[in-house]
């Protein structure tokens, strides 16, 4: 669909701030690696092919029967007899030798009847985000060729870490900061046009609103229903709405008795349509501004409950959870620095976007 003129203008406009087109190039293709995470980091293959067949064991379960194993759990496909099984077609003799039948498979000098050779395809990264890292030492690992940023203290791969939970973070904050900036816009917008008691009673209900103490609410919440993602992301949007109506509420007040929201109610223009048509894309600047305020505040929000232990299930992948691990263990400081510049780039790159955005959406606003 074509843009309209207006809006060709705002792109041209972005566009030309190099630094926030920049960074939406770098964050968009960060954001749409991390989307892929189970075929980049996990403990399973890609694909698996087992006597002329394909298997996708990262989006689908297959029991160790499927390979010729004894159990109906799903295989462990780290582990030598699965793999033998499926390099060598299901070779009885892999319960007794997986390791020397897997040494004469790769050495192209095993000859067995009925040996149909199979393939696994691995990720780059063989760790999912809490897969037990099978390395010597005590955990946590330093950075090293199996573990490129070391382990935490629990032996889980770092990197996967990261990945996972830079994809959670930023699903979080887009699904939060759209229900609140929505719910927020139409309450301004509301309170904006109309005025009168309806403004009056609205400012009353959002004063007591926003002094309702949120972190003890949420605590005591998952205490009752336990951690969940959505219940958390349920919570956060209920005491986030209100970020927003101040700004659109002042600028539907500014707005609703100039000339043009006249002649429109004079001609029997529905009061839905002069809201959102007419009057809300000129308060989309202030709106706009506040924005990256609300996303990163959004994102720091669910670091800090990870942090202090009420944010998501335990199980997650969470990067304020990396950071309580950098804090609990300051002698491995690659802990810290990876939480640290995994926050610093992620917050950064957001802000420039918005701010990009903010100027594009600014009339008075000009490039050279």
């Amino acid at each position: 669909m074509a843009l309209s003129p207006l809006n060709q203008r705002r792109w041209r406009n972005f566009k030309r701030n190099r630094r926030a087109f920049w960074s939406l190039i770098i964050f968009s293709i960060a954001f749409f690696v991390t989307l892929f995470a189970e075929v980049i980091a996990n403990d399973k293959p890609i694909l698996v092919s087992y006597r002329g067949e394909i298997y996708a064991p990262v989006v689908k379960f297959y029991p160790e029967t499927a390979f010729g194993g004894d159990f109906k759990t799903e295989a462990d496909y780290k582990d030598p007899v699965v793999q033998c099984l499926i390099a060598t077609g299901g070779v009885e003799y892999c319960f007794d030798e997986p390791e020397e039948i897997m040494d004469e498979v790769s050495a192209g000098t095993y000859a067995e009847d009925g040996f149909e050779k199979g393939w696994a395809l691995w990720p780059l990264i063989p760790y999912s985000f809490d897969t037990p890292v099978d390395q010597p030492g005590a955990a946590p690992l330093p950075p090293s060729s199996h573990n490129w940023l070391g382990t935490d203290d629990r032996k889980r791969d770092v990197v996967a870490r990261v990945i996972y939970g830079f994809r959670l973070s930023i699903v979080f904050t887009l699904i939060v900061t759209t229900l609140a900036s929505v719910i927020g816009i139409i309450a301004g917008a509301i309170q904006g046009y109309f005025g009168g008691w309806v403004d009056l009673i609205f400012q009353r209900v959002i004063e007591i609103w926003s002094s309702t103490p949120s972190l003890y609410i949420i605590i005591i919440l998952f205490a009752i229903l336990g951690r969940s993602f959505w219940l958390l992301v349920l919570l956060t949007v209920l005491f986030g709405w209100t970020a927003l109506v101040g700004v659109v509420r002042a600028e539907f007040l500014r707005a609703r008795n100039l000339e043009y929201v006249r002649a429109a109610k004079a001609l029997g223009v529905s009061n839905r349509v002069i809201m959102f048509r007419h009057m809300l894309p000129n308060a989309m600047v202030a709106t706009v501004t506040m924005l990256p305020f609300i996303v990163t505040g959004t994102i720091s929000t669910l670091a800090g409950l990870d942090f202090l232990g009420f944010g998501l299930p335990s199980t997650a992948p969470s990067l304020g959870e990396l950071t309580l691990q950098a804090k609990q263990n300051l002698q491995a400081p690659w802990l810290a620095f990876t939480a640290f510049f995994t926050f610093a780039i992620m917050l950064s790159l957001l802000v420039f976007i918005f701010e990009g955005v903010r100027d594009a959406f600014d009339p008075r606003k000009t490039f050279s």
